[in-house]
């Protein structure tokens, strides 16, 4: 109760000298509040067991070849060794996290896990796709299943440096020396392998599918599988391209383009190619998509941010879909209808899997109660862990579109609720009322004060140790 307390009072403290500029600290603040938010529900139903913990592994080579986090040191990844009948089968997942897209924010992303070692937790529950229990992960449970660090802020696929403020953006080379490490350690005789990956995570899994099954013999079974990975090149409220200008910085800044698929870049410019919708057509590997077609990322950091809204008009509908009204509504079946369209002539192929479900929501694959759970969401009383499975071991053509919201009873949608008792506290809440949990309500935040990087660095390191224990 005193934690609690204390990271309440922290947090209010912190959020009232908060700052959002353009897109300068949104890029860097977003995805880390989101993604706390977002994964800290994963094992918090309190009649479950705890989930298994599993400690760090740095990759003690890496910094010899040039692959280092943001900050110069050593990138890691979180190693579950499968047994029995998974035994010659692996699972990589790479951990999300957003992305910067500036010299300042990558300064300051490396003060925090999603750019330095130094701030990893050391141990990490690996819930959903990740448990090692059969009633929680059906398919995978005794696989080899891997976590790898997310630290070089665009979506592992950067390969420059900034010498002057000592920025190594090294995600190429960060993701070639995991993979080559895990190779070593049994990888190379896998009989099947899935790549898969959440958020920032996810649009990583897209960029490096075809890369993943080059490096395994045609014997063996590959396939890849994006969590929350489809983000689209998609107009905000405003009328502007919030994602587009961000993902501009990222692969300007990093020099994405180097690692696109090169028969994109002869069609489109680089940053259209960072988008998985000018991507995915460029994927030989069969590849499975699962989002929500509401995407609750999306909305909060693409659609609505506080850029594209100065006046606070869309905060009540951000906070919580049953607030919009029907114009709103109708913005989002927009941005649903646009998701359809584009993933149309890929639904097409038959190697292809799509879990597309009308839900607001983030990251599906990593949380327990959205992979497979009792009250699980489902499409054709299918759940997400299901249509994976199936989809993998090539059991059932999967190609699962929800009808539009609302008609969908069974998503977990993440709602933000104003306390009682304070202004500074919601309560997050899941429509299948399957989870609730308190945290502070950052993702209003709009201020418009100056602030340093200390309380910036503050706001983040509170809400990542408090996470960090109560997961």
């Amino acid at each position: 109760m005193r934690m609690k307390v204390f990271v309440i009072a922290a947090l209010a403290f912190v959020s009232l000298v908060s700052v959002i500029d353009g897109s300068e600290h949104q890029a860097q603040l977003s995805e880390f509040v989101n993604d706390a938010l977002f994964s800290s529900v994963s094992s918090k139903q309190p009649s479950q067991p705890q989930p298994l913990m599993v400690p760090i592994t740095v990759i003690n080579g890496a910094a010899a070849k040039g692959a280092v986090c943001l900050d110069g040191t050593s990138p890691a990844y979180h190693f579950h060794p499968g047994s029995g009948s998974g035994a010659n089968s692996w699972l990589i997942h790479l951990e999300g996290g957003g992305w910067c897209n500036t010299i300042r924010n990558c300064v300051f992303r490396k003060t925090t896990r999603r750019g330095s070692l130094k701030f990893m937790e050391k141990t990490l529950p690996f819930t959903g796709i990740l448990s090692n229990k059969p009633e929680e992960n059906p398919d995978f449970f005794n696989w080899n299943r891997v976590k790898i660090r997310y630290c070089d802020g665009a979506s592992f696929a950067g390969d420059s440096q900034n010498e002057a403020n000592q920025l190594q953006f090294r995600g190429q080379k960060i993701w070639l020396a995991a993979i080559e490490e895990l190779m070593s350690k049994g990888m190379q005789k896998a009989n099947q392998a899935l790549l898969s990956g959440c958020s920032a995570g996810g649009l990583a899994s897209i960029i490096h599918c075809d890369e993943f099954g080059s490096m395994f013999p045609k014997s063996t079974k590959v396939k890849c599988l994006s969590d929350a990975g489809f983000f689209l090149d998609a107009v905000d409220v405003s009328g502007g391209h919030t994602l587009r200008n961000m993902f501009g910085g990222v692969v300007t800044l990093q020099e994405v383009q180097k690692n696109l698929p090169k028969s994109c870049l002869n069609q489109l410019d680089p940053t259209s190619c960072f988008f998985p919708q000018n991507l995915i057509q460029h994927v030989q590997t069969p590849l499975f998509l699962l989002n929500a077609a509401y995407d609750a990322w999306q909305v909060q950091e693409s659609l609505a941010p506080h850029s594209a809204d100065p006046s606070g008009s869309w905060n009540d509908c951000k906070a919580n879909h049953a607030r919009c009204n029907s114009s709103q509504i109708q913005f989002f079946q927009d941005f649903r209808n646009q998701l359809l369209n584009d993933v149309k002539d890929f639904s097409k192929s038959s190697p292809t899997g799509l879990f597309i479900n009308s839900c607001f929501a983030h990251c599906q694959s990593e949380r327990q109660d959205t992979w497979f759970a009792d009250d699980s969401p489902l499409i054709n009383d299918m759940p997400v862990a299901i249509a994976v499975g199936d989809w993998f071991f090539d059991r059932k053509t999967i190609k699962a579109i929800d009808c539009a919201y609302p008609c969908d009873t069974t998503c977990h949608n993440l709602v933000f609720n104003e306390s009682d008792d304070t202004s500074t506290t919601t309560t997050m809440i899941y429509s299948s009322q399957s989870s609730r949990l308190t945290f502070p309500a950052l993702y209003l935040l709009s201020a418009l004060f100056p602030t340093s990087m200390f309380l910036l660095h503050l706001r983040v390191e509170v809400l990542s140790r408090f996470f960090s224990h109560s997961t």
